[in-house]
């Protein structure tokens, strides 16, 4: 499916089914599959259909990927529904792991959340980690709309930590994904691609 990366992901309007791939397959999938288990009717998250040893299937929800309405120029919507949706995630005392529009569905009418997707790396944690997170993924991939992160800092329901605090986050998300793609294929091209982002994102000034 369209924005999938780590996993293969395919579907259809009825199921999707998404079959694990590289280090630590197993706990991944099980850590999903127990997060929205859990979630389920709490924050909105795809029913789970059917577990396996290698995959997982939900049932399919409808909705406008975040990163295509970024690009549809919505950004202003979708930081702030971020931010709204976050504070809702930490009130639970858990941490996503991988939190932004890259991984959430929208109501392309209202803009409210229809789905909080892939909760692979979910865990307890810092909120830190999921603020610091969203922002890289606007940094990085949409960094026209950096000067917009202010709408999702302002409507997330809690403290957000400075700079400098932010920033070590990133950079320590980007070690993990760096180790992760080291584990799964050494020297190879993931692997020097999260050696450049980690580059990059410790070049970055507020």
């Amino acid at each position: 499916m369209k924005h999938g990366y780590t996993n293969s992901t395919v579907g259809d309007d009825a199921l999707v089914v998404k079959c694990y791939q590289g280090p630590d397959a197993a706990f991944r999938l099980r850590t999903e599959s127990r997060y929205l288990r859990r979630l389920r009717g709490r924050v909105p998250v795809p029913r789970v259909h059917q577990i396996t040893e290698t995959s997982l299937t939900t049932r399919f929800v409808s909705g406008a990927h975040g990163q295509d309405l970024l690009d549809e120029g919505r950004a202003v919507e979708v930081l702030t529904e971020c931010g709204r949706v976050l504070g809702g995630i930490h009130r639970l005392g858990i941490v996503h792991g991988d939190f932004g529009p890259q991984n959430m569905l929208f109501d392309p009418a209202t803009f409210r959340t229809t789905a909080i997707l892939d909760w692979e790396w979910a865990h307890p944690g810092l909120p830190v980690e999921d603020l610091a997170w969203c922002e890289w993924i606007i940094r990085s991939h949409h960094p026209e709309h950096v000067p917009l992160l202010r709408h999702f800092f302002a409507a997330y329901d809690g403290p957000v930590p400075g700079w400098s605090e932010r920033q070590a986050a990133m950079l320590a998300r980007c070690r993990d994904l760096l180790d992760f793609c080291a584990r799964w294929e050494p020297g190879g091209g993931g692997e020097k691609l999260w050696h450049r982002r980690l580059d990059t994102t410790a070049s970055w000034s507020e």
